[in-house]
């Protein structure tokens, strides 16, 4: 067949046309992939370096920052302070720095809630404006009283309350969000365990999940079993290798944090199991036992491991 100019052209066209589609899509899928990846933050839970803290608040946030942090994650609020300092002058600390803090633990229980103005009480209203003032997008429950895990009816207003919670700090660009320990999943429910039960009756759109699956071990709980059963519920993790304690162990339950990946939990599988199905975003490290180990030579440890890991 004799060669067609036109028919040339218009292939060489196809072609040219074909190849910028196929580049254009690998190029889509690239910044696709990395808009994920930016999402992702790896930080220290500061519990893991309580000691130090208590010691000197702004002297351990340089050593975490001369050892890699950008992001923490506090356990030490209360009355109206972080680790002593007001919002404002915790907040300049870590612009100094170069922290960032965008989750921490703050207690709620029932009496927060003011049965009788029906509104949560001014403490607590006051404990999500100073979240949200030192920058943080989560504010995380890390508890559950005692005396209520047994409680069905108690359960339930607290549920409530959490997703009332959850409104409250959207208000402030931010979410809500519970943290578990291992007597979620030894308490037993009509259907399930007190942790199924927390994840059933919270709205996801306002109450986050943060996993610490190093917490669930001793309690015979397997966190694949609940990324799987419970997919995209998990936006934040406690990530911790554990190993067996001589003792009681951290919870009581018979294991002890480690440095990561020198323990028993499968943490590949797990992290990412977490990126792929849990919708986990925050990988926040915490270790609790040290093995006589130095806590802040530990920390940086862990994270050096997660940069192996790739996760920052």
């Amino acid at each position: 067949m004799k060669n067609n100019p036109a028919m040339q052209s218009s292939r060489r066209t196809f072609i040219k046309t074909g190849a910028l589609a196929i580049a254009g899509g690998a190029l889509l899928k690239s910044n696709l992939f990395a808009s994920v990846k930016d999402k992702e933050l790896v930080g220290l839970q500061l519990y893991s370096v309580r000691a130090a803290m208590k010691a000197d608040p702004a002297d351990t946030l340089n050593l975490l920052t001369e050892g890699g942090y950008k992001y923490i994650e506090h356990a030490g609020y209360a009355d109206g302070k972080f680790y002593g300092y007001t919002p404002a002058e915790f907040k300049k600390l870590m612009t100094d720095l170069g922290l960032k803090m965008p989750s921490g633990h703050s207690r709620m229980s029932l009496s927060d809630w003011d049965t009788g103005k029906n509104d949560f009480t001014d403490v607590w209203k006051k404990t999500i404006a100073d979240s949200a003032e030192v920058g943080q997008h989560f504010v995380l429950n890390p508890w559950l009283d005692e005396n209520l895990r047994n409680d069905i009816e108690g359960l339930k207003r607290l549920m409530q309350q959490f997703n009332k919670c959850g409104e409250l700090c959207k208000t402030y660009g931010m979410k809500f969000g519970y943290h578990n320990h291992n007597f979620e999943f030894t308490t037993p429910m009509a259907d399930g365990n007190l942790y199924d039960f927390i994840l059933k009756n919270t709205d996801p759109t306002l109450v986050a999940q943060q996993m610490d699956f190093g917490n669930m071990v001793g309690a015979g709980a397997k966190p694949v079993d609940y990324l799987k059963k419970y997919p995209g519920r998990f936006e934040l993790l406690h990530v911790k290798d554990e190993i067996k304690s001589d003792g009681k162990g951290d919870l009581g339950d018979g294991y002890d944090s480690c440095i990561l990946g020198e323990g028993i939990m499968p943490m590949a599988e797990i992290l990412s199991l977490a990126r792929k199905i849990g919708g986990t975003s925050y990988f926040m490290i915490e270790q609790e036992s040290y093995q006589g180990k130095d806590p802040v030579d530990c920390v940086k440890k862990d994270l050096q491991t997660m940069k192996k890991w790739g996760y920052v």
